[in-house]
């Protein structure tokens, strides 16, 4: 798969992060961006069962905006993985981040996660 990437347990989504501020109108409304966003996110990941009652994650996310907020990234990305992988993102007890600025057009999400 040509948007899937794997070295080192980690999977990369040739995607470009979205931020929280661009998922909501008001309160309760969600945008079509955050609709979209999540449906490219569910046809890239990879198929994987989740069994473990706590959960470390580990996170790049790839961004050409200075001005994108690293945990606005996070929860985005971690509310579409806990969708698709039928988790409580109440289980994650660690969390490895780290953000990386990139070229315009080469946006990406690195993510593993773990038993702990």
């Amino acid at each position: 798969m040509d948007n899937l990437w794997y070295a080192f347990n980690m999977f990369r989504l040739k995607i470009k992060p979205l931020s929280l501020n661009e998922c909501y109108r008001g309160r309760r409304f969600k945008t079509p961006k955050l609709e979209s966003f999540k449906k490219k996110v569910y046809y890239l990941l990879p198929k994987k069962n989740i069994t473990f009652k706590k959960i470390k994650v580990m996170y790049i996310f790839g961004v050409s905006s200075k001005n994108a907020d690293g945990d606005n990234l996070i929860k985005v990305f971690q509310d579409a993985l806990s969708e698709k992988y039928a988790f409580n993102d109440k289980q994650i007890y660690k969390w490895e981040v780290e953000k990386v600025d990139v070229p315009k057009g080469s946006e990406f999400i690195e993510f593993d996660i773990m038993e702990m």
